[in-house]
């Protein structure tokens, strides 16, 4: 039997699609060191940073050996797609994710979220809910391609409902040996 070990997640999805959770609790199984794109891409008060300055950035984090990143970010997505070795397609229900951040929006009001920048306290705008409810037509299609193009050694997971998350995280194996 021949073992392969991963070393590089990245798990996409829509908005509520449960990222940041999913990638901490894989993150305790496999040993893995967990980057939470939100909380280093915004700046207090939801800031954005210079694209060249966040492509920059990316470009520094997929160069480690071992991680587990969470996030989508249209703008670095290739790059990501290009260094990981598995990536993970939480492609749950729009309507789930709709509720999930408005669960997540009264629970966090006035509040940041844990995987979240500090000062970037807990939002909900029409653009955002406009974006989930429209993921699966404009986004989910062109992921889909995308991860139908990845490269024979990588490995595509898409969960498509909370049994399936719940199953894949309980199927991952012990702490994943660190880096020589």
């Amino acid at each position: 039997m021949i073992s392969i070990v991963m070393q590089r997640f990245l798990v996409i999805g829509s908005g509520g699609a449960g990222k940041s959770t999913f990638a901490m609790r894989l993150a305790e199984r496999t040993g893995l060191p967990l980057i939470h794109l939100d909380a280093l891409y915004w700046r207090a008060g939801w800031i954005e940073p210079a694209k060249a300055e966040w492509a920059a950035r990316v470009e520094q984090l997929v160069t480690a050996e071992r991680w587990i990143m969470d996030g989508n970010f249209g703008g670095t997505l290739e790059r990501r797609f290009a260094a990981c070795d598995t990536v993970i397609f939480l492609d749950l229900s729009r309507w789930l994710c709709l509720w999930r951040v408005l669960i997540r929006r009264v629970r966090y009001r006035g509040q940041v979220r844990p995987a979240m920048a500090a000062g970037c306290h807990e939002r909900l705008s029409l653009r955002f809910i406009g974006w989930i409810l429209g993921y699966p037509q404009k986004h989910r299609p062109m992921i889909l391609q995308r991860l139908a193009e990845m490269r024979a050694e990588q490995r595509v997971i898409v969960l498509r409902t909370p049994r399936e998350v719940a199953n894949f995280l309980e199927s991952v194996a012990c702490v994943s040996p660190p880096a020589a």
